[in-house]
């Protein structure tokens, strides 16, 4: 059905770039091809994410002209959904940790601000059970996706809608864009991350894992450490830059001076 209304203008724009710059075929540097944007649904408003999209120029290598998008498009949202994949976080966990009816898990969406139909509801719950089942419930096929490219880049990320309930962790293949694995967690600990980890790798089979790419939590670092204690960890380019503007506008901050008591 087409849409009746103006859609809203985003609130805010991210810019979304790969933390890959040479090509894992060939080892040529990666050039960029285009830069398309989509608008995400979050429960902070609407995000329009501006990508950054490369790939291999060599004809000789066999990902030639391979569209390599940015690692952490999929912390946002899965690909063709417009809505983010926390409010499918937040609707999974008021479906099955909280047990709403779909017009009851609509209105507390509206509530915060999400703009949604009833009927779109209905379809984040059944995304939400359908990553659940993903969970490497099918090796074969994850397998024949990874297998032609000879390595696998995984990205990890962690989900919580709100403070003090599941987290909803998803681990990604970067450069085939397969979901590997969801799943709800009510605790986020080294072991428990490292535990997914292992199951990730157990499905891999002998396909290497070349590299981890994550926002660097100190519980995941440790579980990449303890999983994969040979693999290199990166943080993602997005929260690379988020942490360097943090560290540029804090040195930037005028110093105040406190004046000592003289008593």
């Amino acid at each position: 059905m087409p849409r009746r209304s103006a859609r809203p203008k985003p609130d805010r724009t991210i810019e979304l770039t790969s933390c890959i710059r040479d090509c894992p075929e060939c080892g040529r540097k990666l050039w960029a091809a285009n830069k398309p944007s989509r608008t995400v649904v979050t429960p902070e408003g609407l995000v329009r994410l501006r990508l950054q999209v490369r790939s291999c120029r060599n004809p000789a290598c066999s990902r030639h002209k391979a569209c390599l998008r940015p690692e952490q498009e999929g912390r946002f949202a899965l690909p063709q959904q417009e809505f983010g994949l926390d409010v499918i976080a937040l609707a999974g966990r008021l479906r099955h940790g909280e047990r709403r009816s779909v017009p009851e898990i609509h209105a507390e969406l509206v509530r915060r601000g999400v703009p949604i139909c009833e009927r779109s509801v209905g379809n984040l719950v059944d995304r939400y059970d359908e990553l659940l089942a993903l969970t490497c419930a099918d090796p074969n096929r994850l397998r024949a996706a990874v297998t032609p490219q000879g390595r696998a880049i995984l990205a990890i990320d962690g989900l919580q809608p709100d403070v003090g309930h599941e987290v909803l962790w998803v681990i990604r293949e970067v450069l085939s864009g397969e979901v590997l694995l969801a799943r709800s967690l009510l605790s986020s600990t080294q072991d428990d991350l490292a535990a997914l980890l292992v199951e990730v790798e157990g499905v891999l089979g002998d396909v290497p894992i070349a590299g981890v790419v994550s926002d660097g939590q100190t519980s995941i670092r440790r579980a990449v450490a303890k999983a994969l204690p040979d693999v290199p960890h990166q943080l993602c380019h997005f929260h690379t830059v988020r942490t360097q503007s943090r560290t540029e506008s804090a040195r930037r901050r005028p110093l105040r001076l406190v004046p000592l008591s003289t008593s």
